[in-house]
Order: C-alpha cells, then sequence, then structure tokens
C-alpha cells in the first residue's frame, strides 16, 4: 500500500512540527523534571482543535482520518510525549460516545468534548484486573432510574484535570463470561461519590498526572448508560484499537527524537580526534535505528488506513503497537549508550525518552497482551 500523504495531511505535519519546534522542546524538559501539568501548551493543543479532531464536523469535530492522528500523535511525541496522552484516552471516551451513543448524548457531549470544554477520559483499569481487564469489580447497580456505583479505578489519565470519564463497570457481576456483564457509562466528575484518590509517583509519563478514582455509592442516571446493558466490554475494544494506533504513534514520535538528537550529537562529539559519528559502531546504531523508525511509521500507518476504510484492524493495531514501542525502547536506549555518560544526566532530553519509552510496553495492553492479541487473529485468518 502507498502511504505517500496527501496536501492535506502533509500540511498539519508541517504545522505540527512548527509548534512542537516553537511551544514544546524548549519547554518540555523544565515542565517534566517539576512534574508540572503543561496548562499554556493543553490550552494551545485545544486552540488548534486536537482535542476534537477525529471526531465527526456534525458535532464540531474536525473530521480528520487516522492517519492524520498518527501524525498529530507522532509529532507531539517528538516533542514531549506525555502531551500524546492527554489526548488518547479522552478521544477514545468521545469516540465511544460517537460510535455507540444515543442522539441525545451526542448532541450534548460530543461538541464539548471536542473544544475540550469537556475533558478526560477512560476509567477501565483496576488495582486487580489491568491484562485482565475483564475481572474488574467495580458495580453499576441498577435502582430505578440511576446505577450505583461502587469501586475504584487505577491508572486513570486525566483524573485531576479531566470533569467528564466514560466508566466501564459490571451491571451483572454474575454474568459468565465477565465481559459479557460489563457496561459503559459516561460519568461526570462532579457527581456525588467520585474521589480522586491518590496521585500514582511514575517512573516517566511526567506531567500529565495519573491517579486512583473511588466511587462510593456514586448514582448515575440511567440516560448515561452507553449503548446496550452488557456490551460494554465490546465498545471499549473498538477504542483500544484507536489507542494502540496512538501508542504505536507515540512510539515513533520519540524513537525519532532520540535518532535525531543522537545523530546530530554524533556528528559534534569527538573522540580520539574525531566526530565519534565517524565510528563504525555508532554508524550501526544510527542505521538500526533509522530503520526500525520507518518500519515501525508504516506499521502504524497501515493499522490507521485500515481503521480510517473501516475495517477491522485489531491485528494491524496490535503489529504497530507491539513493534513501536519495543522499537523506541531500544532507540532510547541506544540513545543514552550514543550520548555516554552525558545520556545518563538531566541535561541531555535522552534519559527522559528512554524514561518514558517504558510506558509504551505497558500502556494500552502489555508486550505480551499484543502478542496474545496477534497470535490468536492470526490462527483465525490461517485456521485448516
Amino acid at each position: 500500500m502507498d502511504f505517500t500523504l496527501d496536501d492535506t495531511q502533509r500540511q498539519l505535519q508541517t504545522t505540527m512540527r512548527r509548534f512542537v519546534d516553537n511551544e514544546v522542546i524548549p519547554v518540555a524538559s523544565e515542565y517534566e523534571h517539576a512534574d508540572a501539568y503543561p496548562d499554556p501548551m493543553v490550552k494551545q493543543m485545544a486552540e488548534m482543535g486536537l482535542f476534537g479532531c477525529i471526531l465527526p464536523t456534525e458535532y464540531g469535530g474536525g473530521g480528520l482520518d487516522y492517519v492524520s492522528y498518527a501524525i498529530i500523535c507522532e509529532e507531539l511525541s517528538r516533542g514531549w510525549m506525555s502531551l500524546a496522552g492527554v489526548l488518547n484516552s479522552h478521544l477514545m471516551m468521545a469516540l465511544m460516545t460517537c460510535w455507540y451513543g444515543t442522539e441525545v448524548q451526542k448532541q450534548t457531549y460530543v461538541p464539548a468534548f471536542a473544544t475540550g470544554e469537556r475533558r478526560g477520559g477512560l476509567m477501565l483499569t483496576e488495582a486487580n484486573a489491568g491484562s485482565d481487564a475483564a475481572a474488574m469489580q467495580t458495580t453499576a447497580i441498577r435502582q430505578g432510574d440511576v446505577y450505583i456505583v461502587n469501586g475504584s479505578k487505577m491508572f486513570i489519565t486525566n483524573a485531576e484535570r479531566g470533569n467528564t470519564f466514560m466508566l466501564l463497570a459490571k451491571t451483572d457481576p454474575t454474568r459468565q463470561p465477565q465481559h459479557r456483564g460489563i457496561s459503559a457509562f459516561l460519568l461526570d466528575k462532579s457527581r456525588p461519590g467520585f474521589r480522586v484518590g491518590r496521585r500514582i509517583k511514575k517512573l516517566g509519563y511526567k506531567g500529565l498526572r495519573t491517579c486512583e478514582v473511588i466511587l462510593e455509592d456514586c448514582q448515575i442516571p440511567r440516560d448515561c448508560l452507553i449503548g446496550e446493558e452488557g456490551r460494554g466490554f465490546r465498545y471499549v475494544l473498538s477504542a483500544l484499537e484507536v489507542g494502540r494506533i496512538n501508542i504505536a504513534a507515540r512510539g515513533v514520535g520519540m524513537a525519532r527524537a532520540a535518532f535525531e538528537d543522537s545523530i546530530r550529537y554524533a556528528q559534534q562529539r569527538e573522540q580520539f580526534g574525531q566526530p565519534i559519528a565517524n565510528f563504525q559502531a555508532i554508524q550501526f546504531k544510527l542505521a538500526d535505528m533509522a530503520t526500525t523508525i520507518e518500519a515501525a511509521r508504516l506499521l502504524t500507518f497501515q493499522a490507521a488506513a485500515k481503521k480510517d476504510r473501516g475495517e477491522r484492524c485489531d491485528l494491524e493495531a496490535g503489529m504497530a503497537k507491539l513493534f513501536a514501542s519495543e522499537m523506541c525502547e531500544k532507540a532510547a536506549s541506544e540513545g543514552i549508550q550514543i550520548h555516554g555518560g552525558y545520556g545518563y544526566t538531566e541535561e541531555f532530553a535522552v534519559e527522559r525518552y528512554y524514561r518514558d519509552a517504558k510506558l509504551l510496553t505497558v500502556g494500552e495492553g502489555t508486550s505480551e497482551v499484543q502478542r496474545q492479541v496477534i497470535a490468536r487473529r492470526l490462527l483465525e485468518l490461517y485456521a485448516i
């Protein structure tokens, strides 16, 4: 397949690169080391329409395709990976509303999602239900016109700064298999019983706070149910395809940053009377980095293009996420190696890429889960 970008996509790429070069890269390390929320950058992202970039135009969104979304995530992550995280969970929530919500829900919520007035994310993971998400223990028991929610969620992005969330909870805790008892709800943070718990200290992915959320007799109106009871897990799997494209694109962007920093440094840093870029050991590292980055980008674009055509892309998104995340981790490590001792200091950004890269092999499904997803789909395709 030809992944040549069209004029609109190239213009978007140019715009995003300019934004990242001018507004993100000069201050990213300062914000990251202080673990400070990037309010000015997030405000600019909202003004650029990024919070609604892939939402339908009829509900105030930008109507961009998923290849364009991959471009946005790649460029943001080249500057600071946390910025792409601000968008990911938020847009997964918004897309689930567009795909499975009622017309009233769409009219009420999606325009506000698009502007960033309503901002939040997905509440899926629990302390004892990560990769095995269907084992969640949070319940939403219907009583008349409301659901009473009890439980807790872990690792919730935008928990502090967001105001609206897509909650996954069990409306039928006894149903087997477990995923058939899970439903999805739009949950306003202002509802009594919603409490943001502790901030979770992280190795990387800083600036964007990750928190626990506690729900105690939290009442959700019946009209906040998305789609049908018991189908929430199926809905969220569709959104995870987009989330995995986001993660893959983040890996490409951050690996690009590690490569570009390293190739510049290698041409400037002299040892034994010459630039270290003259040494074959360094050249081979740069060659491998550039080659795997290009391969990861093509896998990401392939998954995004298939999603644009309305085709099932769990296989392609899983492959892209797996390869790009592990490639990024390797590229970040090699970036430190090329920088030598300086790469281990906070004076150079490669140490941040190294810390941030590890998240990508864990978030949106671990590498092990991706291999399971890929293998199961392959066995379906090659069944004898």
